[in-house]
C-alpha cells in the first residue's frame, strides 16, 4: 500500500465527495484525470494494472517523470517527493486527514459487488478520502449504494458521447473490421484468433494474465490497423481505450468461480460499451455458428438505454482485523457486516490460504502481533499462477519458511528470478515463466522481504519484460499472419493504389511483404507460405501479376528490340516485321512466332524474348477483353446450344450484328439473361456489345486484320456516309449512327409513344440533333425502327416554340424469323396461329419497318468458329 509524503502546498477547505455515474465512453475517467492534475496531490485507485499503467503513462507526459508513481502489486515506480499516484485498487492509501492526499478517485467502484475483489473495492469506497475532494466513478447502477453509504455524496450522471445499437449476430468471417471478440475462456480466446488468422490475416491477443508490456504491443497491433481484429477477455470492458466499432461476444457466460452462469445485463453493457469512442457510434452482437446463444429482447434494450437493475449490497471484510493471533484474525476476517446493503464477502483466496496453513504445523511458532500480521501478508501474496487454493498455499509454505527468519536472501532471489529467464519456449510456458516472474516481483516489491529489494525488483522486471518480448513475438507468429492481412485489404481496391513491387532479387511485394518470386515470367507463391493461404497468394497474384509482368516484358523488349507496332497481323520494328501472328484458342488471343530475323540469337535468349513478345502483346489486347468474355462463354456447356449460336455469329462478326441475323426466335428467355450479364445488348435493330464499340477495341480489332470494315478511329457518335458504313455503325441516309447511340434515340421514340397512347404522336428530336444527326437523317433512323413519319402542318407556333415538325406512326413488323425477310403482322398470306406467327416471339425488342431486313449484311464472310482458320486468315 502506498504511503504519501506530506503535502507542503496543501489548501484548505471543506472535503466534498462526489460521485460521477453512467455507462462507458462518457469520460468519466479523463474527467479524474483532469481533476488528479488540478489538484496539488493525488492519486486514483483502478480495478486493472493495465489500467492503471495507461493512465500513469499520460500523467507522466503532463507533470514529468519525477513528479508521478505507479504502485501495483508487481511494479513500484515511485520518485522522491512525487504528488500523483497512479494504483491498483488495492494499493491506493486509506488514509485520511493531513497525511491524505489532496484528490482521491476509486475507478470502477461498482466492482464492489463483486464476489472475489468485491471487499477491497467496497473499502476504498467507504474509507479512501482526499483532503480537498474525493470521487467515486462508476456505472449508474451504484446510486443506491452511494446514497446508502455516503449519503453526502454530490452525485452526477454523465451520458454516452455516442449510441450503442445491437446488430444481431455475424459469422466469424464476416465481422466487419475494427471488431473485438470477447470470450470467457484461454482456449476460446486461441480459437477464436486462429480463426481470424485464417480468414482474415490475424487478430492481436489481450489477455489479464500478460504483462502491460505484452499487451501494450498487442494492442499496438490493433491501434495501428496492422489487424483489424482483437481477441479478448472480459478485461477489455474495464476502461481499457481501444478504437473498436463492435464487439462480438464469443459467449454470453463464464464461470465466475463458482460455477457457470449467464452475464448479467450490466456485464454486457460494460464489454459491448468499448465499441464506439467518444462520438464515434458502436455495435454489439454474437458470433453464429459458434457456442454463443443471443441477447434476449430485454437484454438489448437494457444495453442500447442503458438501464440497469441497481445494485441491492456490496461485499465487505473487515478491513481492521486484529493480529492478536491467527484464530482471532480468522474471526475478525468473517464477521458479518452491520449495515443493510453490505454483505460479507464470501472467501477469497487469500483467506483460503490462511484457513489451511492456520491448521499447519508451521502456523505454531506463529506467534505476536508482528508475526501473525506478516504470516498474513503472506497470505495474501496473488496467486498469479492460477493454481487453486490447495497448491498456493502450499507455494505460501514454501515463502513463510523463509521469510519467517528475516529477510530472504539476495542469492536466493537472484537464482530464482535466474531460472525463469528463458525466453524459449510455446505460449503457454511463457505464460506460465512470466506467472511466476510476477509472483517473484510481487515478493521483491514488499519492503521488508527481500534483501537488496531495489535490485531484485530490477532484475524481476528486466526479466518479465523479456518474457513479454518474446511472448508477443510467439502471439504474433502464431496469431497474426502480416501477408495474409495485407492481402485481404488489398481485395477490392484499385490496382493504381497498392504499393506493388517487383525486387532487384525477383521477389513480389505487396505493401511491403514478399508474396512469390518471378522466375522469367512465371510466379512461384512463397515456399515458407502455409498450405490454407496458398489459395489467397495465388489469387493475389492472378490480380497484380499483370501490371508487373507488363512492366518486366516491355523493359526487357524496350532494352532488346526497341519500339514496336502491330500492324495488320504483325509485330514490326522500323516497319519491318519480327513477329507474326498465329492462330491461337481464340480470336482475340493470337500467338506470336518470332521470324527469321531473330534466328541468330541463342535458343534461351530467343524463348525470353518470346515469352516476353507474348506478355507485351497480352498488354495490347486487353481492350478485347469483352470478345474474350464471349469466346470463354461460347464453350461453356452452361450457356446453352441457342445463345452458343448467337455467340458464336457475334464472335465471328467482331460484336456487332444485324438483329435478324441472330436467330432470336429460337432463344429462350433464360439465355437472354445469360447474354445479358456477358455484355450482350439486344436492340431493336442490332444486337452488339457495347464494350467493344470503343475507340480502342475497334483499332486493335482492325491492326489484327479481324475486321475489314472501314474504321472510325474516334468512334464519334455520328459520321458522314461516305461509301461503306464503319464497323460498328449503321446508315441512315447520308449518315451512319453508332449503334448504341441509334437504339437509345429508338428507345426514346418508344418512351414517347407509351406516354401519348395516341395513335399518333410527336417523337423528341432533341437527342438525335444534339450529337449531330439531321433532321433527314434522324427520320430515317426512326423509320427503319418501325416509326412513321407524317408532316405536321396543323398547328402554329406556340409560346414555346415550333411543335414538331413530325408526327410518328407505329408500325409494328411481323415475328423474327430464323434465316428469312420478315413480314407484317397484317400480312394475310401468313394466317394467324399458322407456323411462323404467334410462337417464339421476340418480346426483347419493338417489332420494325426496316424494308431491308431480309438483304444480306454487309459484315462478309461468316465462319464456323471463333478461331483464326489459319495463319493466312489472319493475315489477309
Amino acid at each position: 500500500m502506498a504511503h504519501f509524503p506530506p503535502d507542503t502546498t496543501a489548501r484548505g477547505g471543506p472535503s466534498t465527495v462526489k460521485a460521477v455515474l453512467g455507462p462507458t465512453n462518457t469520460g468519466k475517467t479523463h474527467l479524474a484525470i483532469e481533476r488528479l492534475c488540478a489538484h496539488s496531490s493525488g492519486a486514483i485507485g483502478f480495478p486493472l494494472r493495465l489500467l492503471a499503467r495507461e493512465v500513469y503513462d499520460r500523467v507522466r507526459a503532463i507533470k514529468g517523470d519525477r513528479e508521478v508513481a505507479l504502485i501495483t502489486g508487481e511494479e513500484r515506480i515511485e520518485p522522491p517527493g512525487a504528488r500523483w499516484f497512479l494504483c491498483t485498487a488495492e494499493a491506493m492509501p486509506v488514509v485520511s486527514g493531513p497525511h491524505a492526499p489532496a484528490f482521491i478517485a476509486l475507478d470502477e467502484a461498482q466492482i464492489g459487488a463483486d464476489r472475489e475483489r468485491g471487499h477491497i473495492f467496497t473499502d476504498r469506497f467507504l474509507h479512501a478520502r482526499g483532503r480537498e475532494e474525493t470521487m467515486l466513478l462508476g456505472s449508474a447502477t451504484l446510486e443506491p449504494m452511494v446514497r446508502a453509504l455516503v449519503p453526502k455524496a454530490e452525485i452526477s450522471e454523465r451520458p454516452r458521447f455516442s449510441t450503442l445499437s445491437h446488430i444481431g449476430p455475424r459469422k466469424l468471417s464476416r465481422l466487419p473490421p475494427r471488431s473485438a471478440i470477447v470470450a470467457f475462456s484461454v482456449e476460446q480466446v486461441y480459437a477464436m484468433a486462429e480463426a481470424l488468422r485464417r480468414h482474415r490475416g490475424g487478430a492481436a491477443v489481450v489477455m489479464g494474465a500478460l504483462s502491460p508490456e505484452t499487451r501494450n504491443r498487442q494492442v499496438e497491433l490493433f491501434q495501428s490497423g496492422e489487424v483489424d481484429y482483437i481477441v479478448a477477455t472480459d478485461a477489455i470492458g474495464m476502461g481499457l481505450n481501444l478504437d473498436v466499432n463492435h464487439v462480438a461476444f464469443a459467449s454470453l457466460g463464464k464461470f465466475d468461480g463458482v460455477r457457470q452462469r449467464r452475464l448479467t445485463p450490466a456485464e454486457m453493457a460494460q464489454i459491448a460499451g468499448r465499441a464506439g469512442r467518444h462520438h464515434k457510434d458502436g455495435t454489439f452482437g454474437t458470433l453464429s455458428g459458434g457456442h454463443a446463444s443471443e441477447f434476449t429482447e430485454d437484454e438489448i434494450f437494457a444495453i442500447e438505454e442503458h438501464r440497469f437493475a441497481p445494485l441491492t449490497h456490496m461485499y465487505w471484510r473487515n478491513p481492521e482485523p486484529r493480529f492478536d493471533s491467527i484464530a482471532r484474525l480468522i474471526a475478525d476476517l468473517s464477521m458479518k457486516p452491520d449495515r443493510p446493503e453490505l454483505k460479507a464477502a464470501p472467501e477469497a483466496i487469500d483467506l483460503a490460504v490462511l484457513r489451511k496453513l492456520a491448521d499447519d504445523r508451521l502456523a505454531d511458532g506463529v506467534k505476536g502481533a508482528g508475526a501473525v500480521q506478516r504470516f498474513w501478508e503472506t497470505c495474501q501474496l496473488p496467486d498469479f499462477r492460477q493454481l487453486g487454493a490447495d497448491q498456493h498455499a502450499r507455494f505460501v509454505a514454501r515463502l513463510w519458511q523463509d521469510l519467517r527468519g528475516g529477510y530472504i536472501g539476495a542469492d536466493f532471489v537472484a537464482a530464482r528470478i535466474a531460472d525463469l529467464d528463458r525466453p524459449q519456449g510455446d505460449i503457454d510456458t511463457l505464460q506460465g515463466r512470466i506467472a511466476a516472474i510476477r509472483s517473484w516481483a510481487y515478493i521483491c516489491q514488499r519492503p521488508d522481504w527481500v534483501l537488496a529489494r531495489d535490485e531484485m525488483a530490477a532484475r524481476a522486471r528486466a526479466v518479465e519484460a523479456r518474457l513479454s518480448d518474446a511472448l508477443h513475438a510467439r502471439l504474433t507468429e502464431r496469431f497474426v499472419n502480416r501477408r495474409t492481412s495485407v492481402l485481404m485489404k488489398a481485395i477490392g481496391k484499385d490496382t493504381a493504389l497498392l504499393k506493388v513491387e517487383l525486387a532487384q532479387s525477383g521477389d513480389v511485394l505487396v505493401e511491403g511483404e514478399a508474396i512469390g518470386r518471378l522466375d522469367g515470367f512465371r510466379f512461384r507463391v512463397d515456399r515458407d507460405a502455409r498450405a490454407e493461404d496458398r489459395k489467397l497468394l495465388l489469387a493475389a497474384a492472378e490480380r497484380h501479376m499483370p501490371r508487373l509482368l507488363a512492366l518486366k516484358a516491355e523493359k526487357l523488349v524496350n532494352e532488346e528490340l526497341g519500339d514496336l507496332v502491330l500492324e495488320d497481323g504483325e509485330v514490326r520494328r522500323g516497319g519491318q516485321a519480327i513477329a507474326v501472328l498465329e492462330p491461337g484458342k481464340y480470336r482475340s488471343a493470337p500467338r506470336l512466332l518470332l521470324t527469321k530475323e531473330l534466328a541468330p540469337l541463342d535458343e534461351a535468349k530467343r524463348a525470353e524474348l518470346a515469352d516476353a513478345l507474348q506478355m507485351w502483346l497480352d498488354t495490347q489486347l486487353q481492350a478485347l477483353a469483352p470478345l474474350r468474355l464471349l469466346e470463354e462463354a461460347a464453350e461453356s456447356a452452361e450457356t446453352g446450344s441457342e445463345a452458343r449460336a448467337l455467340l458464336l455469329t457475334l464472335i465471328d462478326r467482331n460484336g456487332t450484328i444485324r438483329r435478324e441475323d441472330g436467330g432470336l426466335a429460337h432463344l429462350p428467355a433464360d439465355r437472354r439473361k445469360v447474354l445479358r450479364k456477358l455484355g450482350v445488348h439486344i436492340g431493336a435493330l442490332d444486337i452488339f456489345v457495347p464494350a467493344l464499340l470503343k475507340p480502342a477495341a475497334r483499332a486493335m480489332l482492325s491492326l489484327l486484320g479481324l475486321d475489314r470494315r472501314p474504321l472510325n478511329p474516334g468512334m464519334e457518335s455520328v459520321v458522314t456516309l461516305d461509301g461503306k458504313a464503319p464497323a460498328g455503325y449503321r446508315p441512315c441516309g447520308k449518315q451512319a449512327i453508332r449503334m448504341d447511340m441509334g437504339e437509345r434515340i429508338l428507345r426514346s421514340a418508344h418512351d414517347a409513344r407509351t406516354k401519348s397512347k395516341a395513335r399518333k404522336f410527336a417523337v423528341d428530336h432533341a437527342l438525335g440533333i444534339s450529337i449531330g444527326l439531321t433532321e433527314a437523317s434522324l427520320v430515317r433512323l426512326l423509320s427503319q425502327g418501325g416509326f412513321k413519319a407524317q408532316p405536321r402542318t396543323d398547328l402554329a407556333e406556340g409560346a414555346f416554340g415550333p411543335p414538331a415538325p413530325h408526327l410518328y406512326q407505329w408500325r409494328p413488323l411481323g415475328k423474327d424469323r430464323q434465316g428469312g425477310p420478315r413480314q407484317q403482322a397484317h400480312d394475310k398470306r401468313t394466317p394467324r396461329g399458322k407456323k411462323g406467327q404467334g410462337r417464339g416471339r421476340d418480346r426483347d425488342r419493338p417489332r420494325t419497318n426496316d424494308r431491308g431486313a431480309g438483304r444480306k449484311p454487309d459484315h462478309g464472310p461468316a465462319r464456323s468458329s471463333g478461331a483464326f482458320d489459319s495463319l493466312a486468315d489472319l493475315l489477309r
